[in-house]
């Protein structure tokens, strides 16, 4: 027996876990169970540096059949009509030890897509300056077991099929095929018989698991009388795992007879090969005009009504949808016979969502329905809707849970009081998803066979719901091959499509930090009015293209409604950066007091090579800290040999020390210490406007005097001289000879 399995294993590379802020701080792993498995298991290995900045941590991981886990370990809300089921998940901790691996198992696992998603626990929202500290890295990695039965009996239906159990070890697995259209599915346990003559006892298990939830049902028999169960609406066109265990003692095995049936549901068309004629006609002649389209409308609604006595028989109505792809994980459904649909009593109208590309679970599923009231031929009528994955819910007269065999679906109702109702299925599983719609009759069904109503249906698969709204962004995630959308929220929004608002900023606070971030570089000014008094010409220009950039880089870069960008954000962020890298660079040569043409070589040369820097790595320490440390040696040098040249300390000036350079040094250290250890995502943009403002300051304390040779500047001299001011009257009168 043990022959008959088959092992298999799967592994991705590992990935550095992110504390978590967002949907994009997850790592996830996609996997593919095979066909006919009987016992999954996952080995979940989880390990963290050694260096001291290592401490312990809980990783929480989630797990989900069909479809990336919907998770929310903020606790914040999600938009108005979604889906929002809980994942399942564990937590692994890392404390005293480097590595942690844990087991997970899972018995008669879906055959399918299975993700996995683990993050650190929530962020802590300060801003780390790359390089000046160095994170713990705790990485994870999902590595994948199955056992596979190589020739699982299959179960055909209408013909009884004797098994045996040949001990409570050693349950049996069989299958049977799901037929479309099935209403119901009847599974009988006959003839049970044991080898040591006792009362028979064993236990059927229908279905396989699907996390977070699971809809086995479990049918336990006992003695040797038959046992049936019965299941509405069992998954369409899909392999039914059937295991039974004996319940007996160990040595004994156990005889059975296995029968199923289905009822198979008969469905009226709306005369589907007229409407794949028709739709033939809309596509060819749509594109010269409309008309080919109209002519095809009006053809399949001049149908519709010689149908409608076979419509009244069956047991549901197909109406003819088409799937219509418009992007990455962006689909449209579009009905052939118009956006309004007719339902009546007697039996649901059902609509095909097709979603089993294995591309499709990415993103948001939306359905909208919209009914028309003057169509309610029943005055307190309600329609009500489900829609479902795998197979369609046929008795929502009766029943009204909106649950298949084994799953729950997502019900819908509108009214003649509330006309509109909207469903958003986040991440849903791969599959094929049915919308059943009926009217129900507040006497009861049968007292209104003629009931009917229209509804106008919208249904489409969007990456992020409503553009995650003005205060988000839709960010498109990839995993290997697969492709999954999530937004990311701004201006202290939060939820699954930035709708809650718990912790938002108000306009007010939006206008507050732009003014403050953007005002706040004006404090360049007075730099620049000292740079331009003493000649310092080219820094002054430097200033000034620092003050304009930093400016428009922060109107741009507001995560709110008070924005402005005046040009691309990376183009903004990239001469900020610059303006910022260099203002540092030409102010410190500056100070050296180094020849002129010495300082502007340097001055060309480090602007090249910070801007070749910054286009390697934006975001690196070192890019600002290498122009500052290489710049204090030249000045340092520079500054030792003025001193040695003159034999006394240079600065010489202990009014220059005092009221000029240790101001503007104190002003700069307080400035690198605000913007490496005291911003964080709420105070950002005071403590951005703070680093603004003693930058600029700092920059006026630290700008040596002008050269003694060179006087104030003298507007009435430059207002009387047609082409220069005259300050060497030797090189005057030289030049006049």
């Amino acid at each position: 027996a043990d022959s008959l399995y088959v092992s298999e294993y799967f592994s991705q590379s590992a990935q550095k876990l992110s504390f978590y802020s967002w949907y994009g701080n997850a790592k996830l792993f996609h996997f593919r169970v095979p066909e006919d498995t009987v016992l999954l298991r996952w080995l979940l290995q989880a390990s963290r540096g050694k260096g001291p900045e290592c401490t312990s941590m809980e990783i929480t991981v989630h797990f989900r059949h069909g479809a990336p886990p919907v998770i929310n370990p903020l606790g914040t809300r999600f938009p108005a009509n979604a889906t929002a089921r809980p994942s399942y998940n564990i937590s692994i901790t890392l404390s005293s030890a480097v590595q942690n691996t844990t087991f997970v198992n899972v018995t008669t696992p879906a055959a399918g897509d299975w993700f996995i998603a683990a993050h650190l626990p929530e962020a802590a929202g300060r801003i780390e300056v790359k390089g000046f500290s160095t994170p713990c890295p705790y990485m994870f990695q999902a590595d994948m077991f199955v056992l596979r039965l190589t020739d699982m009996p299959v179960l055909e239906p209408g013909v009884p099929m004797p098994h045996t159990v040949v001990s409570p070890a050693k349950p049996l697995h069989v299958k049977v095929f799901v037929p479309k259209h099935a209403a119901g599915m009847r599974f009988q346990l006959r003839s049970c018989l044991t080898s040591d003559q006792k009362a028979c006892a064993v236990r059927v298990v229908l279905g396989s698991i699907t996390l977070p939830q699971s809809f086995q049902k479990i049918l336990t028999c006992t003695g040797s009388a038959n046992c049936s169960l019965a299941l509405d609406s069992p998954p369409w066109e899909k392999w039914l795992q059937i295991m039974l265990e004996s319940l007996g003692s160990a040595n004994a095995s156990v005889s059975v007879e296995m029968l199923a049936s289905f009822t198979v549901c008969r469905p009226g068309s709306t005369s589907s090969f007229l409407n794949f004629i028709n739709l033939n006609q809309s596509q060819a002649g749509a594109r010269p005009g409309t008309t080919g389209a109209a002519g095809s409308s009006a053809q399949a609604a001049g149908e519709a009504p010689h149908n409608t006595s076979g419509q009244r028989n069956s047991c549901l109505q197909n109406q003819p949808v088409v799937r219509e792809d418009l992007d990455v994980v962006s689909v449209r459904y579009r009905l052939l016979n118009g956006p309004s649909v007719p339902v009546n009593s007697l039996s649901p109208t059902l609509l095909l969502l097709n979603l089993n590309t294995g591309m499709d679970s990415g993103g948001s599923l939306v359905v909208n329905l919209l009914l028309n009231k003057t169509s309610v031929s029943l005055a307190n009528a309600t329609l009500v809707g489900c829609v479902s994955a795998a197979s369609p819910v046929l008795s929502l007269n009766a029943t009204r849970n909106c649950s298949t065999a084994f799953s729950q679906g997502y019900p819908l109702s509108v009214s003649t009081t509330s006309a509109d109702a909207v469903l958003i299925v986040l991440y849903p599983q791969t599959d094929d998803w049915f919308l059943s719609l009926q009217l129900l009759c507040p006497k009861g069904q049968g007292e209104c066979p003629t009931a009917e109503a229209k509804v106008t249906v919208f249904a489409y698969l969007t990456p992020c719901f409503n553009d995650c709204g003005p205060y988000g962004q839709c960010s498109l995630l990839r995993r290997h091959g697969y492709l999954y959308a999530a937004c990311s929220c701004k201006a202290g929004w939060g939820g699954w499509s930035c709708t809650d608002d718990t912790k938002a900023q108000s306009i007010g606070a939006q206008n507050l930090a732009t003014l403050l971030l953007t005002l706040s570089n004006l404090m360049f000014l007075p730099a620049i009015a000292v740079a331009v008094y003493r000649y310092y010409l080219v820094e002054a220009s430097v200033y000034t293209y620092t003050m304009f950039f930093s400016t428009f880089y922060h109107a741009c870069d507001q995560p709110g409604v008070a924005v402005m960008c005046i040009m691309d954000y990376d183009t903004l962020q990239y001469c900020d950066f610059l303006g910022s890298v260099v203002s540092i660079w030409v102010t410190i040569l500056c100070m050296a007091r180094v020849k002129k043409i010495l300082k502007y070589v340097l001055f060309i040369l480090g602007t090249l090579l910070i801007a070749m820097s910054l286009q390697l790595d934006r975001r690196g320490v070192w890019n600002m800290m290498g122009p500052c440390l290489f710049a204090l040696i030249i000045m340092i040098a520079a500054w030792v040999h003025h001193g040695t040249k003159r034999r006394h300390c240079y600065p010489s000036s202990w009014k220059r020390w005092v009221f000029y350079l240790l101001p503007g040094i104190t002003l700069a250290f307080i400035a690198i210490s605000v913007y490496a250890f005291m911003e964080t995502n709420e105070n950002y943009y005071y403590t951005h406007s703070i680093w603004h403002v003693l930058v600029a300051c700092s920059v006026a304390f630290l700008l040596p005097p002008r050269d003694k040779h060179k006087k104030p500047w003298a507007w009435s001299k430059k207002l009387t001289c047609r082409y220069q001011i005259c300050q060497n009257d030797r090189e005057e009168l030289y030049a006049v000879t």
